[in-house]
């Protein structure tokens, strides 16, 4: 019991304290090995080449192989646009002759139909827009981390750069003027050799400081990554707002639809038909440029580090790179040793210089050695310190830290916003697709102007009094030609007379007035076809009340 007592006090001692510590470190294994789930997916799709065989998965944009594989991939949208189209084509193609018309509930169902599957589509489009703004701070945090590894790795080739110049001019200042002042004779020989092999010992830990600033600097030389910034800075100064103004574009047309819509407009139904077809082919063509570029970053996110070891400068010896991008306890930091030895050189040089101080001093104390011998202290102190900050910056957490937020920025925000991009483009090329198809489906029923409104021949209540006396006049003649087999010849005016109610309780009309003037013909003896008879007509149908056109060619009639 007592034993368990102390083991259960140690436990308690050792990991309570930790554990926020353990709980931090689990959570972060935990997000590192959910994080590229959606990269594993897209990654697993099939990487095929022309002759549709299987090739290597891995991301390789050099390799003419891969591209192949990726422009497959972004052809399956293009694919199913060029079906679309045929179809579109036939079915316009089966529409443009159909006039039926269709009553005003069937219209009715066809636009409200075309009101949902606009706000549907609207929907879509914002998806878009969303993951256009996940990809845009994806990209953008991105090019931030890069920012500051290039800063931590100008941080150190700076401080390396910095230690050469104390230690050269510790060389060539400093040491060789000590050297200078025992050329000259002193009584003490043994001294002066003693003190002079001491110099040849500084002077060699001095180089070999030198050197291991020079040697932790040379792999670093090739790393600049503020070309590659620039131009990942400018791609995305134009990527994003050329994607936006797009996007908006096709909001903008789902709006102009839907006001057609409430407005019953025609032309507006016409327009989006037209201006649907080049959103159809934009929302396609864009799918397949995110679905190219989605499954590359995929491939790129689930290895990386094989993709940085490729485009890594010849200079950079892989070992440093994979102790920066795993960081991994095991690994040991490479420049580890060389740092040792520069700490262990200005530990010597600091004991030699400060050995041979005194009697330097004595041997010649009117050559004004004592200020030399403090600025080659104050030289070694300060690089001292300055080996000391590399310690601290060369170490992989610092950088290791850059690296991670850059790459889950990438691929967790930007992988994601990139694949709601690409589920947006397909989305919306579908119900763009449908848009057409139903709106053009609905404008041919809907007529510029609305049709007259039917009534009865009978009915002359919505005429006004002279309009109803003409038309009640019209009908009459033509009732009275009417009555006739097409074969007969045509009636004389006078049987036509007798046609004509007695009763007629109408204003005279032009009609009435014709029939009196042949009966005056009747009575004073003349014939019912003569020219002058003609010019009779012919003058009575001019008068002020015979103004209307179809009244005169009834008159025509009659003369003939």
């Amino acid at each position: 019991m007592y034993y368990e007592e102390q083991h259960k006090n140690v436990i308690h001692k050792a990991v309570v304290p930790r554990l926020p510590q353990i709980i931090a470190i689990l959570v972060w294994r935990w997000r590192d090995a959910s994080a590229p789930t959606l990269a594993r997916l897209l990654h697993s799709l099939p990487h095929v080449n022309v002759t549709l065989h299987r090739i290597n998965n891995t991301f390789d944009p050099r390799s003419p192989a891969y591209q192949e594989s990726l422009g497959i991939l972004g052809s399956i949208p293009a694919a199913w646009l060029i079906l679309t189209l045929f179809i579109l084509l036939i079915y316009l193609l089966t529409r443009c002759c159909d006039r039926k018309t269709r009553t005003s509930r069937s219209i009715s169902a066809l636009k409200l139909s075309l009101a949902v599957i606009s706000v549907l589509c609207c929907a879509a489009i914002g998806l878009g827009l969303y993951g256009n703004d996940d990809l845009h701070n994806g990209i953008t945090q991105l090019l931030t981390e890069g920012q500051q590894v290039e800063q931590l790795v100008s941080k150190i080739r700076n401080q390396t750069n910095e230690i050469e110049k104390k230690l050269i001019k510790n060389e060539e200042s400093q040491l060789t003027t000590i050297r200078d002042a025992f050329d000259h004779y002193a009584t003490n020989q043994t001294a002066v050799a003693q003190v002079l092999k001491w110099i040849d010992t500084a002077v060699k830990n001095n180089s070999d400081a030198k050197h291991a600033a020079t040697d932790i600097r040379s792999p670093l030389e090739g790393i600049h990554l503020t070309p590659k910034i620039k131009v990942g800075e400018k791609i995305e100064a134009w990527r994003w707002p050329i994607t936006m103004a797009v996007l908006s574009v096709l909001l903008v047309l789902c709006v102009i639809l839907l006001v057609g819509v409430a407005r019953h407009s025609r032309c507006a139904l016409i327009a989006f038909s037209v201006c649907g077809l080049l959103a159809v082919i934009a929302s396609y063509l864009m799918a397949s440029v995110y679905l190219a570029s989605s499954v590359a970053l995929a491939d790129l996110c689930v290895a990386p580090d094989k993709f940085l070891e490729e485009e890594a400068s010849p200079e950079l010896p892989r070992e440093i790179l994979r102790y920066y991008t795993s960081c991994e306890r095991a690994r040991a930091n490479p420049f580890t040793q060389r740092l040792r030895e520069a700490k262990s050189s200005i530990e010597g040089l600091r004991a030699v210089v400060t050995r041979m101080k005194k009697p330097a001093n004595d041997l010649y104390p009117g050559k004004g050695l004592e200020p030399i011998f403090i600025s080659l202290l104050n030289q070694i102190n300060d690089a001292d310190k300055l080996f000391a900050t590399l310690t601290t910056l060369v170490d992989c957490r610092a950088l290791h830290t850059h690296y991670l937020r850059g790459a889950r920025a990438l691929c967790n925000v930007g992988l994601f916003g990139l694949a709601l991009m690409l589920t947006s483009a397909v989305l919306a090329g579908i119900l763009l697709t449908i848009l057409v198809w139903v709106d053009s489906h609905t404008w041919i029923y809907i007529r510029k102007r609305k049709d007259y409104h039917q009534v009865n021949e009978t009915d002359t209540s919505y005429l006004p009094a002279p309009a109803a006396s003409q038309a009640i006049a019209a009908r009459t003649l033509q009732r009275s030609q009417g009555s006739y087999p097409p074969d007969t010849p045509p009636p004389s005016y006078t049987s036509a007379m007798l046609h004509i109610s007695p009763h007629a309780t109408a204003p005279p009309h032009e009609a009435q007035l014709l029939i009196d003037g042949f009966r005056i013909f009747t009575e004073i003896g003349l014939p019912a076809r003569t020219s002058q008879t003609s010019k009779l007509l012919s003058s009575i149908s001019t008068k002020k009340h015979h103004t209307n056109l179809k009244e005169r060619r009834i008159y025509k009639n009659l003369v003939r």
